[in-house]
């Protein structure tokens, strides 16, 4: 089963332990240290987060400490602004594959798509693409929809799909906002079942992350990880 095709879930059925698997246990604040991407790599061992979301310089490490288990290593491309060049954006993909991730988010091109020129996002999100899946990878794209109309939103979630991207993603969490249940079910209601939607940004509590998947989110990535799920009954 890929990432993108696991069940949306009830998200008054939720568990502490089915909530974890929803979850991408994340770090990416610029100021993280070694020993705390060592200290969320032991948390997601302990709890069975879906991965770990890391800065690209971290993922050797995510994939030393993680190694044969069923967490995955996560991190992002073109982050947090989705600027970069497409052909970088490739080599970080490519470089960062080679490096052990498995899941990587990248950024749109949000600057492109507020211009209009949507063949260059689409092209921009299909390049990384076919290195992502070349590499064995799965890929989610970050839209940062804080700074998009819904009629961006939903053309933003038809050229992922067209792209071949596994997920849509609401945000970097570095924008003035982050997910909102209305976004995330606009882009539920876009896809369909062709991809997963990533809630991202602003999910701390128990009750956030419930909206999310009541919307129709199938993966969340969030910092509070911890506390969430002590919420939801884990000691």
């Amino acid at each position: 089963m890929t990432p993108s095709s696991s069940p949306v879930i009830s998200a008054d059925a939720l568990t502490w332990q089915s909530a974890a698997r929803l979850i991408d246990h994340t770090l990416l604040k610029p100021e993280g240290t070694r020993a705390q991407v060592e200290k969320l790599c032991r948390e997601a061992l302990q709890f069975s987060f879906a991965s770990v979301c890391v800065n690209p310089t971290w993922v050797p490490l995510a994939a030393q400490m993680l190694k044969g288990s069923p967490v995955k290593v996560c991190t992002v491309v073109g982050f947090p602004l989705g600027a970069t060049l497409t052909a970088v954006k490739r080599y970080e993909s490519a470089e960062l594959l080679r490096l052990g991730a498995q899941e990587l988010d990248m950024v749109m091109n949000v600057g492109a798509m507020k211009s209009g020129d949507r063949a260059r996002v689409e092209a921009d999100i299909r390049g990384v693409s076919e290195v992502v899946h070349q590499g064995g990878g799965s890929l989610k794209v970050i839209l940062e929809n804080v700074l998009l109309t819904d009629e961006e939103k939903v053309a933003a979630c038809e050229m992922c799909v067209a792209a071949g991207a596994e997920f849509v993603k609401t945000s970097t969490g570095f924008a003035a906002a982050g997910a909102t249940a209305a976004d995330v079910a606009l882009m539920r209601k876009t896809v369909g079942n062709r991809a997963g939607v990533k809630a991202a940004g602003g999910i701390r509590t128990a009750a956030d992350l419930k909206a999310m998947v009541a919307a129709g989110a199938n993966r969340i990535g969030a910092s509070a990880s911890l506390a969430i799920l002590k919420e939801l009954g884990a000691s």
